[in-house]
């Protein structure tokens, strides 16, 4: 049971978009899933792959404003602890359904979370944000309210998905906004403990080869830094 482990550290929101889209391209030919740690070189938005621009435009000053390779609503990137997940579509991850392969996640990152002496729950439902906590311009902010299966500590949610899914395989963006007095390293430590005695997970240093640093630079060029492409819905 191996999977590849990539801590890429800070990046530009345009290089982190482009290389988790370029780790869903290429994760068949790798052959086994990829999880990746990443932050960001300076405080950006990203938003999800289907909603408007002009919304999410008007309703934060945080640049620069990206479109995510998957759904979801706007995510503001600063503080928070952010990772993906690329499964081949061989893999069994890839053959569950949207809603189990969200709350597996969430169940991993909650057991994460216990085994630093943090306890969080599923949410059981969804539940809409109130009127005094939402800014109706930004219609899907990913943080308020919460979804059925996001992680909740003291009500409050503190993890959130998206996910694309193709003929490439299948890739989980996520944030935590963590509870206070965690620290970073300890948390990723901990996501790998986790895998590794549920699921019999070794881990792999990825070392990124020529074939995927060429495409996500193509992805960034071509795509994520284009106002077009971040505009086009």
């Amino acid at each position: 049971m191996n999977w590849l482990l990539l801590k890429s550290g800070p990046g530009p929101a345009a290089f982190n978009m482009a290389l988790d889209e370029a780790l869903l391209e290429n994760v068949a030919r790798l052959g086994l899933p990829v999880l990746r740690f990443y932050g960001w070189a300076e405080p950006a938005a990203t938003f999800g792959h289907l909603q408007k621009y002009s919304p999410v435009e008007a309703a934060t000053d945080l640049r620069p404003l990206i479109r995510r390779p998957t759904g979801g609503g706007f995510v503001p990137h600063d503080a928070d602890w952010t990772y993906s997940l690329s499964v081949p579509p061989e893999h069994e991850w890839y053959s569950l359904a949207a809603i189990d392969s969200y709350r597996r996640m969430h169940a991993w990152i909650q057991g994460a979370f216990a085994g630093l002496g943090v306890t969080t729950e599923l949410a059981p439902a969804s539940r809409k944000p109130d009127s005094a906590s939402l800014n109706p311009l930004i219609p899907g902010a990913c943080f308020i309210g919460h979804e059925k299966s996001d992680l909740l500590w003291h009500g409050k949610k503190v993890a959130g998905a998206a996910q694309r899914r193709n003929k490439c395989g299948l890739l989980i963006q996520g944030s935590v906004q963590p509870p206070p007095a965690l620290a970073r390293q300890d948390w990723e430590a901990a996501m790998l403990q986790v895998a590794k005695s549920e699921w019999g997970i070794n881990w792999l240093e990825l070392s990124p080869d020529e074939c995927l640093l060429k495409q996500a630079a193509l992805l960034i060029r071509e795509k994520f830094s284009q106002d077009a492409y971040n505009r086009k819905r």
